[in-house]
């Protein structure tokens, strides 16, 4: 069995059936991972809210997003169940756990947010490690998450339709991680756009379906490595930046 494929939970080895978690009406509730009372995010929040142009939800996110991207560094962190704020005190975070941390801004303002956890092939991530992607799970959990402001946005919609808003497509190297693409880029998991290269489906290999927050679908699902692959990996991956 290959190396890839032991560090892969059982679960995630193969295709699963879709839409695992049922249609879920999202939350504004902190959790754990979302703890957007702890002070640090209150005042990213405040933050956010003297950015932007206007109070509107969508401006005040905006701003977040561009403080996130500018201020926490982003790393190759493993830890799902991280808290926001933990993120923002560390100042360094994986693409999911500065999603989480625009999440807990988005619940503080009142914007209901749900993810939906999407199985993705490793092969997504080849062009980031070209000599070691042998070594990555054979599938990796992604929490994607939705807005509702004016109905239901996922984030990379979040800013804009579908498409580039100036510059080349989003193509997973460098510097730009998923992250600060749904700033400019707005990509889609779902074959909506097949003939052009926003069109990311391809490499979905399951949909568990949507889940109120991540710690709900982290507690069903597990995460991409057990505990113990975590424990050992986590501290060095996090010290690398993307």
């Amino acid at each position: 069995m290959a190396f890839s494929s032991l560090i892969t939970p059982w679960y995630k080895r193969t295709s699963a059936r879709s839409g695992w978690g049922h249609e879920q009406p999202g939350s504004v509730a902190p959790t754990s991972i979302l703890d957007y009372e702890a002070p640090v995010v209150a005042g990213l929040v405040a933050r956010s809210r003297e950015l932007a142009p206007s109070h509107e939800n969508i401006e005040v996110l905006k701003a977040a997003h561009s403080i996130i991207s500018n201020e926490i560094r982003a790393v190759y962190a493993l830890e799902e169940n991280t808290p926001a704020s933990r993120t923002l005190i560390r100042g360094y975070g994986s693409c999911s756990q500065r999603l989480a941390l625009l999440e807990s801004v988005a619940r503080s303002l009142g914007v209901c947010t749900r993810v939906r956890i999407l199985l993705i092939d490793r092969s997504f991530w080849y062009a980031r490690f070209p000599r070691l992607g042998f070594v990555l799970p054979n599938r990796i959990l992604l929490a994607w998450p939705e807005f509702n402001i004016d109905g239901w946005h996922p984030v990379s919609e979040l800013f804009g339709p579908i498409g580039c808003r100036g510059g080349s497509p989003f193509v997973n190297q460098g510097s730009e991680t998923l992250f600060e693409a749904v700033g400019r880029c707005a990509v889609n998991w779902d074959g909506r756009s097949s003939s052009d290269p926003y069109d990311l489906s391809r490499f979905v290999r399951a949909d568990y379906g949507y889940f109120t927050d991540r710690d709900q679908a982290f507690q069903q699902l597990g995460q991409t490595l057990c505990a113990p692959s975590r424990l050992i990996a986590d501290p060095v991956l996090r010290r690398i930046e993307a």
